[in-house]
């Protein structure tokens, strides 16, 4: 057998890198089509932040979205995308936290042969990608300080060069843009630039956490049922009372993600058509979990349920 060439095996190890790309943007859109995010909402809150979108959607400046993680940011991200004269164009996630920082960059602004150990060959970076599209920035306040000023200058020119090169490429693409984070006081620690800060802040959409638009809970829980049940093959399922009344009394911290996880759990560990209470994760049951609006299960209840749950398991 011929042995490889040195070139080769580099050629060979960027095509597995390039394929687990294209798996990791397949898992980010089916998240995209399979998360539930109200688009009709009952919430003035939820509302007035989806009309903010729509009217942004219609032109090309930047849109920051902020709100606790799991509030459904990416979503509207993508939502806006749709909304918008560039919806033919590609829509392409960033994920800000997830690589190391010269990964980050060589993902951002691509790369050139020679670059550094393992650029074996030129690589556009996702803003490229995104040409005539969008691209979404996720959690953008993790970015590190010294690829803040290159991005800064991408918002003002919409040019840049790749890692190791000096060519200058210029892109038109919308950037959109999430975190969590509280920037203004991360300015205030030298942890994010100011200039940056008013560059992406052009329009700011805050996505009320779940806690705050409970009004929205019941049609949000119908929805998400109907995709778990078509997700995993399951007949129609229906929510008990009890088990109704302990997701309307629960905080979310973990907002819609949560919702969506417990609700899966459900789906898959009931044993007929019916959820009941055991068939949510115990912390939506505990004596705190509930807030001052709502109601929780009774002790009785979890009582009575927990060690059936505990011995159909074992």
């Amino acid at each position: 057998v011929k042995p490889f060439s040195l070139e080769q095996v580099g050629l060979l190890l960027a095509r597995v890198l390039e394929v687990q790309t294209l798996k990791r943007e397949n898992r980010t859109l089916r998240r995209a089509l399979d998360e539930p995010v109200l688009l009709d909402s009952a919430s003035p809150l939820m509302q007035r932040a989806l009309d903010t979108a729509r009217q942004a959607a219609g032109s090309d400046v930047t849109v920051l979205l902020t709100g606790e993680s799991g509030t459904g940011k990416n979503v509207l991200a993508s939502a806006i995308h749709a909304w918008s004269p560039r919806q033919r164009g590609a829509f392409v996630t960033v994920a800000c936290t997830t690589l190391a920082e010269h990964l980050l960059e060589s993902e951002l602004f691509g790369h050139v042969k020679g670059a550094f150990t393992g650029a074996w060959k030129d690589k556009p970076g996702r803003l490229e990608a995104a040409e005539h599209g969008t691209v979404f920035l996720d959690e953008v306040g993790d970015l590190p300080l010294e690829l803040q000023g290159k991005l800064l200058r991408f918002l003002e020119q919409h040019r840049f060069e790749r890692v190791g090169g000096s060519d200058t490429i210029e892109v038109d693409a919308r950037v959109l843009a999430a975190t969590h984070r509280d920037l203004e006081a991360d300015i205030a620690a030298g942890r994010f630039r100011e200039d940056l800060f008013f560059r992406l802040n052009v329009i700011t959409i805050r996505l009320p956490a779940l806690r705050e638009h409970l009004e929205d809970l019941p049609a949000l829980t119908d929805h998400v049922l109907t995709t778990l049940c078509t997700r995993h093959r399951r007949p129609a399922l229906r929510l008990a009372p009890e088990a109704r009344r302990a997701l309307h009394a629960y905080r979310w911290p973990g907002n819609v993600r949560e919702l969506v996880n417990a609700l899966e759990r459900a789906v898959v560990l009931a044993r007929g058509d019916v959820i009941q209470g055991d068939d949510l994760p115990d912390r939506l049951l505990a004596p705190d979990a509930g807030s001052a609006t709502g109601s929780r299960c009774s002790p009785m209840l979890r009582a009575s349920k927990r060690p059936q749950r505990a011995s159909a398991s074992t």
